[in-house]
Formats: structure tokens, C-alpha cells, sequence
């Protein structure tokens, strides 16, 4: 399986984003986390679709809170890149949607994980506040919070 980022990638993100030294063990709980929280969120996009009759997720129907937009505005604030095509490498492994996914929401799709992934390495210091490399029980930790809320 693709990992959604390159671990120089992964590492420099994690640093800039929360001052966290990660490497590349984490890399796979990361790349699980993100995946699985995307898919989550197309999940539910896929429900308000066909609640309002509809054969295509967009954009409105995902369940983007206050605080992961916001931390999607911030991620495009880092300029950091993440590429569509793991991305979407991961989904397809994952069991399919009901429904297509719509061009917007696909397009969309860098982003949304950019946000994921800034509001995940900020939730290991929010946390932890002295935390500089995040163990096992700390991705634990952050990973049920966010099984919790999101």
C-alpha cells in the first residue's frame, strides 16, 4: 500500500507543524489514521447524499467541522504539498462507496488531508505540551480522540 506522504515529506511536516520529530515507523500509523478518517468522512458525505436523493458525494455533503476547516486553511498557510494519487491508492483499497465521488470533492481531497493531518500533530501537543517524539501510547491516545469526535 502507498503511503500518503514520502517520510522526508512526513518528517518535515510533523516539525513544522508541531515542532514533533517523527520517522518513518510512524509513518504507517499516520498513513492509517488519515485514510481511515477520509474514508469516515465519505462515508457520512455518502449518507447526507442519499438522503437529499443524490448519486454524487460533493462537497457540502462532507462533515467539515469549524476546527477542520480551519486547520485546512492552515495547512494551505504551511505551502506544503500532498499528492492526490496515494490518496486516492489508499481509498481504492479500502471497501467502495455506494456512491461516486464528485470532481469538487476530489479535488478537494489534498487539502482535507493536509487538514487532518495539521489538526493530528497538533492534537500530540495539546495533549502532551512537551512532547518532541510522539510514542506508541501518545498516536494511541490522539488516534481515540479523534475516533471520539471526528
Amino acid at each position: 500500500m502507498a503511503e500518503v506522504m514520502a517520510v522526508p515529506r512526513f518528517e518535515r511536516f510533523f516539525r513544522t507543524a508541531a515542532g514533533l520529530d517523527v520517522d518513518k515507523e510512524d509513518l504507517r500509523r499516520y498513513s492509517d489514521f488519515v485514510n481511515q478518517k477520509l474514508y469516515d468522512l465519505l462515508v457520512i458525505g455518502q449518507a447526507h447524499a442519499k438522503a437529499n436523493v443524490r448519486d454524487v458525494v460533493e462537497t457540502w455533503d462532507l462533515p467539515i467541522t469549524k476546527g477542520l476547516q480551519e486547520s485546512i486553511h492552515r495547512f494551505r498557510d504551511l505551502d506544503e504539498d500532498i499528492e492526490l494519487k496515494p490518496i486516492l491508492e489508499q481509498l481504492a483499497a479500502l471497501p467502495p462507496l455506494d456512491l461516486s465521488i464528485g470532481e469538487e470533492v476530489r479535488e478537494r481531497l489534498p487539502e482535507i488531508v493536509g487538514g487532518l493531518s495539521l489538526a493530528l500533530a497538533r492534537t500530540f501537543t495539546i495533549l502532551d505540551p512537551g512532547l518532541k517524539n510522539p510514542r506508541t501510547e501518545q498516536w494511541d491516545r490522539v488516534i481515540r480522540a479523534f475516533r471520539l469526535l471526528l
